[in-house]
């Protein structure tokens, strides 16, 4: 579905992303983890297109992100933020709508409402501005604004950064549930290593410095550690991550 081959990536002379290879399987879920700075983020604005690698080729479906029309390729992938990034002058329900709109398609009328029941966001609240709306809310319009055109693809760069604890752990396992129900292809940006075990056990892709320091399994990461970085990073986190895997909340 996505594949990243020797991606590199210069903001002036410093380099954010080092000759990534990896491919994303359609149906998959993976997290993209690490500190600060390494790269996550840039790699997933590359697979929707927003930014096109220095070296290297990011393909989606056998076709390389500059040979995609812009509007064809971001209508195959649902794109969610940190805090949503919804227009705060439109209301949740046009936020919503909002994609269908910029792509010139129709909805079913009963598209808004049953993204409401997948995301568990009250309908009441359709109508009201972001500014009105909690932060666990705006983020729950954010995820149906992501998926309001039925992607193949959903993006998320830190998609429940920005929310307190509570609200977070709710959202943690409301989006595992989607997840499953939905069977799309998930890549998702995250700086917290019990989310990731939580939301994408099976694949776990560890950056450091703009490199793919290692992937794998949760299991696996902690069983054979490539490097001391890695072991590092998951003493630091581990047992946060038993956790939440054995069902307590992030």
């Amino acid at each position: 579905m996505i594949e990243l081959a020797r991606v590199t990536k210069r903001f002036g002379s410093a380099a954010a992303v080092r000759g990534v290879d990896a491919v994303f399987d359609r149906g998959t879920v993976t997290a993209l983890i690490g500190p600060s700075g390494c790269g996550k983020s840039t790699l997933l604005r590359m697979m929707l297109g927003l930014i096109l690698p220095d070296e290297g080729t990011v393909s989606v479906e056998g076709r390389p992100v500059d040979r995609w029309d812009a509007t064809s390729l971001r209508a195959r992938c649902g794109y969610a933020i940190q805090s949503g990034g919804l227009f705060p002058h439109l209301t949740a329900r046009q936020n919503a709508e909002l994609p269908a709109k910029a792509h010139g398609r129709a909805l079913d009328p009963s598209r808004i409402e049953e993204l409401c029941e997948l995301t568990r966001f009250e309908p009441s609240l359709l109508s009201r501005l972001p500014g009105e709306l909690s932060g666990g809310q705006r983020q729950r319009v954010a995820l149906m604004r992501a998926l309001v055109l039925d992607p193949e693809v959903l993006l998320l760069d830190e998609p429940l950064g920005a929310l307190d604890p509570l609200v977070r752990a709710e959202l943690q396992r409301d989006l595992r549930g989607l997840f499953e129900a939905l069977g799309k292809t998930v890549v998702m940006v995250t700086h917290d290593l019990a989310e990731a075990a939580y939301l994408a056990p099976q694949s776990i892709a560890l950056l450091r410095d703009g490199k793919l320091e290692q992937r794998g399994s949760f299991a696996s990461l902690q069983g054979s550690p490539a490097s001391g970085f890695v072991r590092e990073f998951l003493d630091a986190q581990t047992e946060r991550a038993r956790v939440l895997v054995a069902g307590g909340s992030a």
